[in-house]
């Protein structure tokens, strides 16, 4: 970034020391007996010409230059500031504009156009420099009043009242700067803020304001919220956890059945073999074998018919509680679905 200010503001800094310097003359011509409007002493006069000097370090600081060199980069600073404007550009809705501020960006292009701490610090310095001269000087007009005689105190007290009244030189001077830095500072910053607002009208229809910005910043957080909620019903959209839920069930159901029929078949055989059993029995009966095989025969037959019917209650339980625990799978996974749903819309709720 070019910051190389063409120009001479010379002038605007002798503009601005002219009346401290005609007022240091005064004061000059005075010390010197030239004139005899004031008494200054030696050391009087030598605070004032350290206070006019400092002033002298700061006046390069003065918004009245600084507004003085921005104008003359003015075709400079247009040509750097359209190429600034060009490259921020954000496209909405099909327009193409900047999000560039151009106050921020004369703040940071001109910062090191002059140092902002010493001329906000200035209106201060020139006033305490006078108040500190003052009791310099009367630190060193002090008299000593030690004196014997009462004609050397009287001598020592003028002494004491000459200096005082040449210290207070001092106060009136670093005021007097204080008020003159002030005035050339603030017709500095309104000619700086004027500058400011015609280059701001010059490309105000080619930058987004702030509110078109925080509008299309709501925009397109509805679109994120509106896109996320979209995504949620179609992950846990009921009927689709439904389908799912029954094509993963299909193939247990199958297995369960194939292994019923297993079962059943089981079942059949068992019975035939306990009919097979009582045939047995009666056979065993007519032909009056052993009393102890028939009693242990007919306790079998007893014990392999209980069983036989706790396993047909045992698949009539399992058939009536697969299709319980398929619809129970289906109303609990409605119910969580519905849940994180209501969840998103109070979170969408409590963001906006």
């Amino acid at each position: 970034m070019d910051n190389g200010y063409s120009g001479n503001c010379f002038g605007r800094y002798l503009i601005i020391i002219f009346v401290p310097l005609l007022s240091v003359l005064f004061l000059a011509l005075n010390y010197f007996g030239v004139l005899n409007f004031l008494n200054l002493h030696t050391y009087s006069f030598y605070i004032l010409l350290v206070i006019f000097f400092i002033f002298i370090l700061f006046v390069g600081h003065n918004a009245y230059i600084a507004e003085c060199k921005i104008r003359n980069q003015f075709n400079v600073t247009k040509n750097i500031l359209e190429k600034s404007l060009e490259n921020s550009s954000l496209v909405i809705d099909g327009k193409s504009k900047s999000v560039l501020s151009v106050r921020d960006f004369l703040d940071d292009y001109f910062k090191n156009i002059r140092n902002d701490n010493f001329a906000k610090v200035a209106s201060s310095v020139f006033p305490m420099l006078g108040i500190l001269g003052t009791f310099i000087a009367i630190a060193i007009s002090m008299p000593n009043f030690t004196v014997d005689s009462s004609l050397q105190l009287d001598g020592e007290i003028s002494k004491l009242l000459s200096g005082v009244g040449t210290a207070f030189y001092a106060s009136i001077f670093g005021i007097y700067l204080s008020l003159w830095w002030t005035f050339f500072e603030r017709i500095g910053l309104s000619k700086i803020e004027i500058y400011t607002n015609s280059l701001e009208d010059i490309y105000f229809k080619d930058i987004w304001s702030k509110r078109e910005l925080l509008k299309f910043k709501y925009n397109q957080k509805a679109i994120m919220d509106n896109e996320l909620l979209r995504v949620l019903r179609e992950t846990f959209n009921l009927d689709f956890i439904k389908s799912i839920n029954r094509e993963h069930l299909k193939s247990y159901e199958e297995i369960l059945e194939k292994s019923y029929i297993g079962l059943r078949e089981i079942e059949t055989t068992l019975v035939n073999q306990a009919n097979g059993l009582e045939r047995v029995a009666k056979e065993l009966k007519q032909s009056n074998e052993s009393i102890e095989a028939k009693i242990n025969l007919e306790k079998n037959i007893l014990e392999f018919n209980k069983s036989a019917k706790e396993l047909n209650l045992l698949l009539e339980h399992f058939d009536n509680g697969l299709d319980g625990a398929l619809s129970r799978v289906d109303s609990e996974l409605a119910k969580a679905v519905n849940s994180i749903e209501s969840m998103v819309i109070s979170v969408k709720s409590i963001k906006e």
